[in-house]
């Protein structure tokens, strides 16, 4: 298998909105509530949308994750910072048929070595539910090191919930 990143694009509006409807219950569990028409194509031609509009403003880099060119899951490298900072808070999901093939782990050093070579940054966080071990794990394969646990980080699940810390600095 051949698992890749590349931009987002509005051509991925279907595919994403099919694959969110039917990973929908996969997701719940990891993601903050979403309105219905999230998982709709037209709700993702909106989410696309902004996502461009964030990317062309410096603030994003949105991504999706492929399989042998098909689009499986999204990562993005969001809240990028530039100046003394220098930094990105990266995000991401697969799909549950992709789960468990190496595509995450994949896009994650994919995303990782494009925020450090081509955007210059110098670290790159993510965090992760106490108990999202498989997130770990992909994280620590990419060199990511635990460095703090936040209470009640993010609105996940309709909860405020902890997360655990991670970083990877610049080679």
């Amino acid at each position: 298998m051949q698992h890749d990143v590349r931009p987002i694009e509005p051509a991925d509006a279907e595919r994403l909105g099919d694959l969110l409807a039917r990973n929908r219950a996969w997701l719940a569990p990891w993601d903050p509530v979403r309105p219905e028409t999230f998982f709709t194509v037209d709700g993702q031609r909106a989410e696309i949308q902004s996502a461009v509009r964030r990317r062309q403003q410096g603030v994003m880099m949105p991504l999706v994750i492929t399989t042998d060119g098909v689009v499986v899951g999204r990562i993005n490298l969001n809240s990028i910072v530039m100046g003394a900072f220098c930094s990105a808070t990266l995000g991401y999901w697969v799909s549950e048929d992709a789960a468990g093939n190496g595509a995450a782990t994949a896009a994650v050093g994919l995303a990782t070595r494009m925020a450090f070579d081509r955007l210059g940054l110098h670290r790159v966080e993510a965090g992760t539910l106490p108990h999202n071990e498989r997130s770990q794990r992909v994280l620590a394969n990419n060199g990511f090191e635990r460095y703090g646990y936040a209470p009640r980080y993010l609105r996940i699940a309709g909860e405020w919930q902890d997360h655990v810390l991670f970083q990877r600095l610049a080679d």
